[in-house]
């Protein structure tokens, strides 16, 4: 696992994040109004989708170690503005009361266990900081009101999302590769993918050479790995075939 943010920091994160989301949504002309980086979605569908996902990932935590999750509770979001905004942060203070109470070493089930993210409520916290950061970049699109992301999350967020995503055991199904990620704010991550799997780490000065490399603001490389943005949003170099090879891999474990 790299180096990540402190607990007691990421439950931060996470109530400034939803707070940065409600005031993006509160902004927009209409619940209708469309996602544009989350095609199909209005943004009531994305208000909805983080709530019940917070919600979830809520009981996930409180329910401690399990073979599976829980199921998940059918969305009962309502539909007018005021009463949406307050739904979500409940949904929001229902996930920060379960962190809370269980502290950042409590296991539970997770999806990424075969990975580097650890399977315990510090692992859940992380991803749920970057999961309202993104998402919150998406309500401010639909609204007309995007803002620079903190620095220092958006840093964490490349790491978590590699951390998370892309590592696992299962064999990389292509040529051996490595990917370098490079920010411009002083950062760097090294991706390998062998028969072994993908594993991500801080990029030293004896990391082997890149078969692709991608450099952008820690924003942009965040933006990148989540979708949001594309290849040539970014300064890249080496074999772009890499990346188009990651992002279509989908591992069997």
């Amino acid at each position: 696992m790299t180096e990540s943010l402190e607990f007691s920091a990421l439950l931060q994160l996470i109530d400034e994040r939803s707070a940065a989301f409600r005031s993006a949504v509160a902004a927009a002309p209409s619940l209708d109004a469309p996602v544009p980086s989350c095609p199909e979605w209005t943004l009531f569908d994305l208000v909805q989708h983080l709530g019940t996902g917070e919600r979830w990932w809520a009981s996930i935590v409180a329910a401690g170690p399990a073979e599976g999750p829980p199921a998940k509770g059918a969305a009962q979001a309502p539909r007018e503005l005021a009463a949406l905004l307050a739904w979500y942060a409940e949904s929001n203070e229902l996930l920060l009361s379960a962190l809370r109470e269980a502290g950042p070493e409590r296991e539970c089930w997770t999806w990424w266990s075969a990975g580097v993210s650890p399977t315990n409520a510090r692992g859940v916290a992380r991803r749920r900081v970057h999961e309202v950061l993104v998402h919150t970049y998406d309500a401010q699109l639909a609204s007309g009101t995007v803002q620079p992301m903190p620095v220092d999350v958006a840093i964490d967020g490349v790491a978590e999302f590699l951390d998370t995503c892309n590592s696992t055991p299962a064999a990389w199904p292509h040529e051996a590769a490595t990917i370098h990620y490079h920010a411009t704010e002083g950062r760097s991550w090294l991706l390998s993918l062998d028969d072994t799997g993908a594993w991500p780490a801080p990029l030293t000065v004896d990391a082997a050479p890149a078969s692709a490399s991608a450099t952008g603001t820690a924003e942009q490389l965040l933006l990148f790995v989540w979708g949001r943005l594309t290849l040539n949003d970014l300064k890249t170099e080496g074999d772009q075939q890499v990346f188009e090879q990651l992002i279509a891999w989908e591992p069997e474990e």
